[in-house]
């Protein structure tokens, strides 16, 4: 009988730090493309469908981004955002730790664009001197950042949508 292994999100962390730079490529807003720092104003259930939103505007409050999340998703970004620390860690816990145990930081989370109804987004980490550069969602990258304090960005590109995101359908795609 095989016995099946999954990977930890840790652990392909891990893999994509020691991959070089080359071999990776996230989605990074182009270089023209203008940023806004965003707060995470917090989760919720969408009135409508039940389905838990996550709430961002820009620090000058003038633009807002929503997106459905998982209720998993949903309580990874709520309990920083509580100020709460569990007991054990929890897997964007662990993620934080084997960062720093490699010597790396995070550096910033950058909402990068909205492709076919699903927000993309880049962590950026630095070690060894070097910006790492990797394709997350954005959920899990938040819940990064709002656990190590850092700014929270999007590119313009992630602001063109539809008036209304779709929720997702039961395969997980809108």
């Amino acid at each position: 009988m095989r016995c099946k292994t999954w990977a930890s999100p840790a652990a392909f962390a891990l893999a994509a730090l020691m991959l070089p730079a080359a071999a990776r490529s996230a989605e990074s807003p182009p270089a023209a493309a203008a940023t806004y720092e965003m707060e995470v104003l917090g989760v919720q259930a969408d009135p409508q469908s039940g389905t838990t939103m996550l709430l961002l505007r820009t620090k000058q409050g003038k633009r807002e981004l929503s997106m459905f999340i998982g209720p998993v998703e949903a309580n990874a970004i709520a309990i920083p955002l509580q100020g709460l620390r569990p007991p054990r860690p929890l897997t964007h816990d662990l993620l934080i730790e084997v960062i720093h145990r490699l010597k790396a930081t995070v550096k910033r989370v950058v909402i990068t664009q909205m492709r076919e109804n699903t927000f993309y987004a880049s962590l950026v980490l630095e070690a060894q001197g070097q910006e790492l550069v990797l394709d997350s969602r954005p959920s899990d990258a938040i819940a990064l950042a709002l656990r190590e304090n850092v700014p929270i960005l999007a590119a313009e590109p992630a602001f063109v949508r539809s008036p209304r995101p779709e929720p997702p359908t039961e395969g997980g795609k809108p």
